[in-house]
């Protein structure tokens, strides 16, 4: 294993070399038997931003197509009734209030009474007794009063991630449930979801390179990603694989591109496109002969095989044998 992966190296080098230099020799080569697919560019996880409470939109901050932060200010609900219970809590505090100072008096007053003898130690214990259920209510009615303060709080609904805002379902002024979703958020890992028909899917595995046209991108030239991901379950005869590409975008979500994946291996010969002139439709490649002559021969082109290591990777279906040395024209 270790040896053949020299002799990937090596030959991979030797091509790069060959491929800078102005002659090319010829040599069998591995090459994936693509097949054209569509995928499409989608966010591997979406968040939802949700109501922690029930209660009316009162403000929204985000709209589709914004991009958020994690604890963004996303939404505002608000609920009235929360309001009310709330001023009747700060009325019953405050008559606490008053109670518990009274309490205090007259405590305080037992308790001078009882030091001079005046009343019994029963007297003492009854106003001590009415000063700590007077106490008790006060605190009872501030920790009420403080859940009310937490589910106001809780009104504000916030961005769980970081990501592009998808898809608002409300609208402010609108009644929402606890639990109802305000905001769907795709976080900015943008993969690449293949659905390879089934066919094909002995041939994906996890680290394969998948190729792109550049156009479907915005560029020129074609691009490279790796799978990532191969989904077990199989939908409608197709197999959904995740792929990883450099610099996808971060706002369309959906976008339909074609990518082509390996349908199996086999054996042909791969040279640079610079190599190979076009004359009155006949394709020519400039051979050297043994004796320093070059010579052009036709030869019949396939299609094009970009490969990282040689961008106008061209396949050559006859005409060409191994050993052949190739030079620029």
């Amino acid at each position: 294993m270790y040896g053949k992966t020299l002799i990937a190296v090596a030959m991979m080098l030797a091509a790069q070399e060959a491929y800078a230099a102005d002659t090319y020799t010829v040599a069998p080569r591995v090459v994936a038997d693509e097949k054209a697919v569509f995928a499409t560019v989608e966010t591997a996880n979406v968040t939802l931003a949700r109501a922690r409470i029930g209660g009316t939109v009162a403000q929204l901050s985000v709209k589709e197509g914004d991009h958020v932060e994690q604890g963004q200010l996303v939404a505002t609900v608000g609920d009235e009734k929360l309001a009310l219970q709330m001023h009747s809590l700060d009325a019953q505090i405050q008559g606490l209030e008053a109670q518990v100072a009274q309490a205090k008096s007259d405590l305080d007053r037992a308790e001078g009474l009882f030091t001079s003898g005046t009343i019994p130690k029963t007297r003492l214990d009854e106003a001590r007794t009415a000063f700590n259920v007077a106490s008790n209510a006060q605190r009872s009615r501030v920790a009420e009063r403080s859940v009310i303060e937490q589910q106001l709080s809780e009104g504000k609904v916030f961005a769980p991630a970081a990501g592009r805002v998808l898809k608002v379902p409300v609208t402010a002024g609108a009644v929402i449930m606890a639990g109802e979703t305000v905001a769907s958020i795709a976080e900015q890992n943008f993969v690449l979801r293949l659905r390879v028909p089934e066919r094909h899917a002995r041939f994906l595995k996890n680290g394969d390179t998948v190729r792109i046209d550049g156009e479907g991108l915005g560029s020129d030239g074609a691009r490279f990603g790796t799978i990532a991901l191969i989904y077990p379950l199989i939908e409608d005869g197709r197999v959904v694989a995740d792929a990883r590409v450099a610099g996808l975008g971060d706002y369309f979500v959906g976008e339909r591109i074609r990518v082509w994946v390996s349908g199996g291996d086999r054996e042909s010969y791969i040279v640079p496109g610079s190599f190979i002139i076009t004359r009155f439709g006949i394709d020519y490649a400039r051979v050297q002969r043994e004796s320093g002559q070059a010579v052009d021969v036709p030869v019949q082109r396939g299609r094009e095989q970009p490969r990282p290591d040689m961008k106008d990777a061209l396949e050559i279906l006859s005409g060409l044998k191994p050993g052949d040395v190739l030079v620029r024209p």
